[in-house]
């Protein structure tokens, strides 16, 4: 049986059309090379034929193949040109590339300029759409309440855009070093840190009487105790600074600002520190909730379940950061009959 086949010829653009002699005399009989020359008609008669299951046949494309367009006999072989098909190009994901902590200097300055500017191209090349930093609240306003230092972010900010990149600002207000990835060592401001020396409760505290100085407690988020302002009052100013100051790059260079919520920039408490060793994985970590702001806050909780006294101390049987959480639950288990009435606190200690 006599039959078709295509290959891929030196040209990616051209394919080859074989037939066996046998098949040329049965479609146009012995003076096949001139009737398929001189006449596109001889050459649709292929429709006609009883191809092999295997093969897919497409009439259509094949009669116009060889009806419209010039062929060339080579070898008893035609050669034709596979029409082009239009792409749909594949929309990707943009990738926003995480710059070092210490991009920005405790003196208002960049770091290694002439890398960071190298490694700016070299992003801009491989197709990055931009990057990402971290505003350092202890780096612009360590100079004092509301004395804003913008100069080395507004150079970076000026070298970002330079090279087409965008930013993703991170408005970070808590301590850099002593956590996991930290490679550098950014204070909260140092009149902040001089407010928590002479007011120890406004840092997080655990019940061994430990203070965090990573991040402002949340029991004082709305009391007066940073020089007359209340932190949420200063984390409002110091964005509200930031937006005036870079207000021309929103849109063009800026895309997207998030906000620093807690320890690392995470919306949690500092149940786990490692820089002082006293917690190591997979340790259950320890409550943070033993400074005087938030022991109130857990008073008027407990007053509005009808147990004030709650808020004389906070959970007293949790087990230490460092103790995992299957020997704590074996412990609890031995002598569940004492701790049935702190089910009930620690269900409101929790919810609270």
């Amino acid at each position: 049986m006599a039959y078709m086949t295509f290959t891929c010829s030196s040209n990616p653009c051209n394919t080859i059309l074989s037939r066996s002699e046998s098949f040329a005399d049965q479609v146009d009989g012995p003076n096949s090379m001139t009737s398929r020359q001189n006449s596109s008609k001889e050459v649709c008669r292929v429709n006609d034929m009883k191809l092999p299951s295997r093969m897919s046949r497409r009439p259509r494309t094949l009669c116009e193949a060889y009806s419209v367009q010039s062929h060339t006999v080579v070898d008893k072989e035609l050669l034709y040109e596979i029409p082009k098909v239009n792409e749909v190009p594949v929309k990707g994901v943009p990738v926003f590339v995480m710059l070092p902590l210490d991009t920005v200097n405790a003196n208002g300055t960049l770091n290694r300029k002439r890398a960071l500017n190298a490694s700016l191209m070299a992003l801009k090349s491989a197709g990055v759409k931009g990057v990402m930093v971290d505003v350092w609240w202890g780096l612009v306003e360590k100079d004092g309440p509301c004395n804003c230092n913008w100069s080395g972010y507004m150079e970076l900010i000026d070298m970002i855009g330079k090279h087409g990149l965008k930013l993703q600002a991170v408005m970070s207000f808590h301590q850099c070093g002593g956590n996991v990835g930290d490679s550098c060592s950014i204070p909260l401001p140092q009149w902040v840190l001089e407010e928590v020396e002479r007011n120890p409760n406004l840092v997080y505290t655990d019940k061994a009487g430990r203070r965090n100085k990573e991040y402002i407690s949340l029991g004082c988020d709305t009391l007066p105790l940073l020089k007359g302002r209340s932190p949420i009052q200063v984390y409002a100013e110091y964005m509200r600074s930031f937006r005036d100051t870079f207000r021309d790059m929103f849109g063009k260079v800026i895309v997207e600002i998030q906000v620093g919520m807690g320890p690392c920039g995470e919306l949690r408490y500092p149940s786990y520190p490692e820089s002082n060793g006293t917690w190591r994985f997979p340790g259950i970590g320890e409550f943070q909730c033993y400074d005087k702001y938030m022991k109130a806050s857990l008073r008027a909780c407990g007053e509005a379940v009808g147990k004030g006294e709650w808020g004389r101390d906070g959970p007293s049987d949790s087990g230490s950061g460092g103790r995992w959480l299957l020997s704590e639950g074996r412990n609890m288990g031995h002598r569940l009959w004492q701790i049935l009435p702190q089910l009930v606190f620690g269900n409101v200690t929790c919810s609270w």
